[in-house]
């Protein structure tokens, strides 16, 4: 494994992260595909002995019992102070004004109740989930500021917005002497590269680590086409995604099977190593049901793609209207 800067702060993260969404009790939420603490511990302690140091959940994931399990298994494994933990707020978790959105509010209850279900005094990176259009950006920033200076919080990141709300939000802290984010966590793999547009060139120029969510397209990339599983038949977010230029992201996802048989190596390792070519790329956000999927992330920190092989892999993309936001 890995260990770099994210962006320009210095905190250090894992060039992969765990996403933990697939952890939660399965019958809160909607995520009916998550798996429980009894299954979630193997893969935990595989990502811990595996070098990943670095854990990404959601307030909202599984109505907060991915926290829950996420902060429990963590205790288990390793020491709070060798490990990231990073969490979002923005979705609601229950009615009243304070249930979601980024109020002052919402964000002050919402992380307390983030700490409490994680089990720590101190959160690494917080990040807003999205952005909230029905709140002044200067609410939302001064609160997150409030919280850094508070020591709840140790760093703010962002997640899926137009370019020019990111940059909304980042000049309004300096305008004010506030907390800036230090990273951006958006949709960003081969089927869906909108962000090379402005967001990634953004967050290059002003130091900012990107950390791709979906970097397998919901799997898209890792096995043929037609085929479906358990989860993209349930995953009501996923069913939104994906299906624009069909056509032009089945070659793409041909040119990751012949690469990967070329290598000698599973298609998921090729299409994570072309994540992390790419220069805005900090480190990807990779969920796991199956020891496999931590295998192959971290076989990917190690993989070299020739010019070649990049050049084949990214041949086939065609403009996608941005979605997942």
């Amino acid at each position: 494994m890995r260990y770099v800067r994210l962006g320009g702060s210095g905190l250090e993260v894992s060039s992969v992260v765990l996403g933990c969404m697939s952890f939660g009790d399965p019958e809160r939420g909607t995520h009916s595909w998550s798996v429980g603490l009894d299954e979630a511990r193997p893969f935990v302690r595989q990502a811990i002995e595996a070098g990943i140091t670095t854990f990404d959940t959601a307030n909202v994931y599984s109505l907060g019992s991915s926290e829950e399990i996420t902060g429990r298994l963590l205790g288990e494994f390793a020491r709070r102070d060798e490990v990231v933990i990073a969490t979002k707020v923005h979705g609601r978790l229950g009615p009243g004004p304070n249930g979601g959105g980024l109020s002052r509010a919402a964000i002050l209850t919402q992380v307390d109740e983030s700490l409490r279900r994680l089990g720590t005094d101190y959160i690494d990176l917080y990040q807003i989930h999205r952005y909230d259009p029905e709140v002044p950006i200067e609410e939302t920033m001064e609160a997150l500021h409030d919280l850094v200076r508070a020591g709840k919080v140790r760093y703010l990141g962002a997640s899926s917005m137009w370019t020019w709300q990111f940059v909304q939000a980042q000049y309004t802290a300096d305008l004010n002497g506030w907390t800036r984010f230090v990273s951006m966590q958006d949709q960003y793999n081969l089927i869906m590269r909108e962000e090379e547009r402005e967001m990634l060139p953004f967050c290059l120029d002003q130091g900012v680590g990107v950390l791709p969510w979906s970097p397998l397209a919901r799997g898209k990339l890792t096995r043929d086409w037609e085929v479906s599983t358990a989860r993209s038949e349930t995953d009501n977010f996923g069913g939104t995604l994906y299906k624009q230029a069909e056509e032009a992201d089945r070659r793409v996802v041909g040119a990751v099977a012949e690469v990967a048989g070329e290598l000698g190596v599973p298609r998921a390792q090729v299409a994570l190593a072309w994540l992390l070519h790419q220069p805005a790329v900090t480190a990807p956000i990779v969920g796991a049901t199956k020891p496999g999927h931590i295998t192959d992330a971290v076989a990917a920190v190690e993989l070299t793609l020739g010019e070649d092989e990049l050049r084949r892999l990214a041949e086939h993309y065609v403009p996608h209207a941005p979605e997942g936001f």
